[in-house]
């Protein structure tokens, strides 16, 4: 009897182990991660950024401004034709308006949207003091990006959203996010592609090119803690 408890010691020890490890692993990228991409201090003194980009649509270059105040307002805007479409997001509600496919007004988002879309609101992102921020991330090991060898993290937002970072596992930083969306009651997949990483002046470093699907986007300007007037998170009529 001896010799199976033993064994049986052993192994319990050996799958302790093997759970501290995994829990290890995955702090271990998220601190490298937020190393490369300016350290958490450098972060956490970000309280605005305002990007001045352009994006590609169908071979025509599109101008777009995207303006976030750290947990208060996100909004994007982009010019066709003299036509300004914007969206918005605040912390209790959210609205979009694109003039050019008729609208005559904004549209009032859901409440379920403007729930899903908070996440934007956090300029550091959701692995930067994610346990204070109630985040849950888990590592699922690795998988390859388009020839990228990444280390995969699932992270689970308070609200319930779930959504997996690619880091890679060369310089550590973001590659990928891929993300459950709920919208009009379905759920939907959202897959965000980063590059051409530039470290700013404040020592922050951020992705120059940004894809989701909808026509890359090319930063091509970045201020940082600007002053931001609040009546641009409110809807113009």
């Amino acid at each position: 009897m001896r010799p199976i408890r033993f064994a049986l010691l052993i192994a319990a020890i050996l799958i302790a182990s093997f759970g501290n490890a995994y829990a290890q692993t995955a702090d271990e990228i998220i601190q490298k991660h937020i190393a490369a991409i300016g350290g958490e201090d450098n972060w956490k003194k970000i309280t605005s950024i305002k990007k001045i980009c352009v994006r590609n649509a169908r071979g025509n270059d599109v101008p777009v401004i995207i303006t976030i105040q750290q947990g208060k307002g996100y909004r994007t805007e982009s010019t066709i034709n003299g036509m300004t479409s914007y969206s918005i997001i605040t912390e209790h509600s959210g609205w979009s308006y694109n003039p050019s496919r008729g609208q005559q007004k904004p549209d009032v988002m859901t409440e379920e949207t403007v729930k899903q879309a908070q996440t934007i609101l956090d300029i550091q992102g959701p692995l930067i003091g994610y346990k204070e921020k109630g985040n849950k991330v888990i590592y699922l090991g690795k998988d390859d990006v388009e020839g990228t060898e990444c280390f995969k993290l699932k992270v689970t937002y308070p609200i319930g959203k779930e959504e997996t970072y690619f880091i890679d596992a060369g310089d550590y930083s973001l590659v990928r996010t891929v993300a459950k969306i709920k919208a009009n009651g379905r759920e939907q997949t959202q897959t965000t592609t980063y590059g051409s990483y530039e470290k700013l002046p404040e020592g922050i470093t951020i992705p120059m090119s940004i894809d989701n699907g909808g026509g890359g986007i090319n930063v091509k300007s970045v201020v940082i803690n600007c002053i931001i007037d609040d009546n641009i998170f409110k809807v113009q009529n």
